[in-house]
């Protein structure tokens, strides 16, 4: 997935980038200290037409939780032959399985998937091939490219069913997707920027360095002196800024429709950031509810035991975290937080940055 969306406007109104979120609402799920019990009559997802999902927050300790053995081939694997070789530079390339089992879960053949920040195209890619419809919004042009040469070779896999990507920034979704899809998409699937040490890829000596060190590459969000990017800026501007990509979401979902979205904890100055949790809050100030918690394995499920697929910087900045006395270990799994569009309106918590205010695209 492609994370970079430069600000717009630098004032505060319906075409402002940002919207504000309530800090005692973070703290709150920081802490877990939202204690109510789970709201009744919520659907779990398993069934795209299931009950009634009421709104309000809920304990999301209690939230229903499943696995997602997503990793029981590697990433290469699963993108061999179906993904253009350029998809490879992409810094945040979801997992093809993670959008596959999303899609298989929470749609049926014929539902409109959509991804606001499509990067390279795997969430319309595993859309198009599980027969379902398809719409991204990509705010790089080189990868709004990229997803459309991957949706031309799926075509040309016999997969031609209606998919489009859209060149913008994912915040101002109001004046970038056509008024045809408010209301109509099922499942939405996306991430946001977050754990740059996670990416990227490596040369080293034996792989054709010249000075016989190690050297990252493809590990950034564009340009890092971009600071509308959200990659770029602090973790406050990036929960307000995710929240608008939520609300404008919410306006194109429909009633009883679902948001999966990819995330993990991350370690700022050795402190452990619950962002999972804090993307539930985002969430909430966006109107959604939230009606699952997954896990989605990056490690291969053997007889006894997981298989870590670290990278190379993963397993290195493991090793240097060791040494230095923290007994951090590989990360085996995302979380995916499911969101949910309640079927009848609720107020959003969200202030006068509502996305949804602003004009939809004819």
């Amino acid at each position: 997935m492609s994370h970079q969306h430069p600000a717009t406007s630098t004032t505060h109104g319906s075409d402002d980038p940002t919207v504000p979120i309530s800090r005692t609402l973070i703290d709150a799920l920081d802490t877990a200290s939202d204690t109510r019990p789970a709201p009744t009559g919520t659907t779990t997802g398993h069934d795209p037409a299931g009950p009634t999902i009421a709104t309000g927050m809920t304990d999301i300790g209690a939230l229903p939780l499943s696995v997602w053995a997503t990793a029981q081939t590697s990433p290469a694997t699963q993108r061999k032959g179906r993904y253009v070789p350029e998809s490879t530079a992409h810094p945040a390339k979801m997992l093809p399985a993670v959008a596959a089992h999303a899609i298989r879960a929470y749609t049926r053949p014929g539902d409109l998937v959509f991804d606001p920040m499509a990067g390279s195209g795997t969430t319309l890619v595993e859309a198009i091939d599980a027969g379902r419809r398809a719409v991204g919004v990509e705010y790089e042009p080189h990868w709004a490219t990229v997803a459309q040469a991957n949706l031309e070779l799926a075509r040309e896999r016999g997969h031609d069913h209606d998919a489009e990507i859209v060149h913008g920034d994912a915040r101002q979704l109001p004046f970038l997707l056509p008024k045809k899809y408010r209301g109509q998409v099922a499942l939405i699937i996306t991430s946001p920027p977050y754990g740059p040490s996670t990416h990227g890829q490596v040369v080293t000596s034996g792989t054709g360095s010249q000075d016989g060190k190690v050297h990252k590459y493809h590990h950034r969000y564009g340009s890092a002196l971009d600071r509308g990017n959200l990659a770029n800026v602090g973790h406050h501007r990036l929960l307000a800024g995710f929240t608008r990509i939520l609300t404008g979401c919410a306006a194109v979902l429909r009633p009883g429709g679902h948001i999966a979205i990819t995330v993990r904890p991350w370690r700022e100055h050795s402190e452990l950031i619950d962002l999972p949790s804090q993307i539930i809050a985002c969430g909430h100030a966006a109107g959604l509810v939230p009606v699952e918690r997954c896990v989605a394995l990056l490690a291969r499920v053997a007889d006894r035991e997981l298989i870590a697929r670290g990278s190379f910087f993963q397993r290195d900045f493991i090793r240097k975290q060791r040494e230095q006395g923290l007994p951090l270990h590989l990360i085996a799994h995302e979380d995916v937080i499911v969101l949910a569009k309640p079927l009848t309106p609720a107020a959003v918590s969200s202030g006068d940055g509502d996305a949804s205010r602003g004009r939809w695209a004819s």
